[in-house]
């Protein structure tokens, strides 16, 4: 009876660890008047970069890229980006399930 029991509680807690993991997306979209060839989206609480997501593409003046954020636990992201000048543009602890980003020279770091 308690193998039972314990079984039936580690399945429990396997189940809610894996029902708090979400999927996000963010849309961003470049009005920088450059092209950004660089694009890090890391967790709010991550002390470093993760890698670049749109690997071998660019993101041209106008475009907009969809990012998908698989299997995290809540919706912060921090979120780099570099244009063909090496100019960056960072956005901090950004609510994806809230808001997308539209990158200007305003934002410019």
């Amino acid at each position: 009876m308690r193998f039972i029991l314990s079984l039936a509680g580690c399945v429990l807690l396997c189940m809610s660890t894996m029902a708090s993991a979400a999927d996000y997306y963010v849309d961003i979209t470049n009005r920088t008047g450059y092209t950004l060839y660089y694009m890090y989206v890391s967790p709010a609480s991550s002390k470093s970069w993760e890698e670049d997501v749109l690997g071998e593409n660019v993101l041209v003046n106008g475009d907009t890229q969809r990012v998908t954020l698989t299997g995290y636990t809540n919706p912060y992201f921090d979120i780099r980006l570099v244009d063909e000048d090496d100019d960056s543009y960072t956005f901090w602890t950004v609510d994806v399930s809230t808001q997308d980003i539209v990158v200007t020279l305003d934002h410019l770091d």
